[in-house]
């Protein structure tokens, strides 16, 4: 959806500029530049979909996901789940990244 769209690229644009968690900057903006290189907008989206708006991933996002790394994942979910409006939300939200992860690694798995 559309307000899918603005949150990542909200997101996207407030990492580029603000460390994401209590790291050095130059260390946090590494992490957010190697994390956005590995995985398409649209891959993004759907994690994000998948997430926070129940919705579905399909399996070649899912093999990005996983070649993005877990690291990477727990970041950016991590990062908008402690947005103040869904903060109150965030361990639904937390599990549900895990839940995708697992997923995600299984698909990987098989294929």
């Amino acid at each position: 959806s559309s307000r899918t769209t603005i949150v990542f690229i909200v997101v996207a644009l407030v990492c580029a500029f603000v460390p994401a968690f209590s790291v050095e900057e130059a260390e946090a903006k590494s992490l957010w530049d190697t994390c956005l290189l590995k995985i398409s907008p649209k891959c993004a989206l759907d994690i994000i979909g998948v997430v926070f708006e129940n919705l579905t991933i399909t399996d070649a996002c899912c093999h990005d996901l996983v070649q993005e790394g877990k690291m990477c994942h727990d970041t950016l979910i991590k990062y908008i789940a402690e947005k103040p409006h869904l903060v109150a939300h965030e361990t639904e939200y937390l599990t549900k990244s895990d839940a995708l992860w697992t997923h995600c690694v299984s698909i990987s798995q098989t294929a």
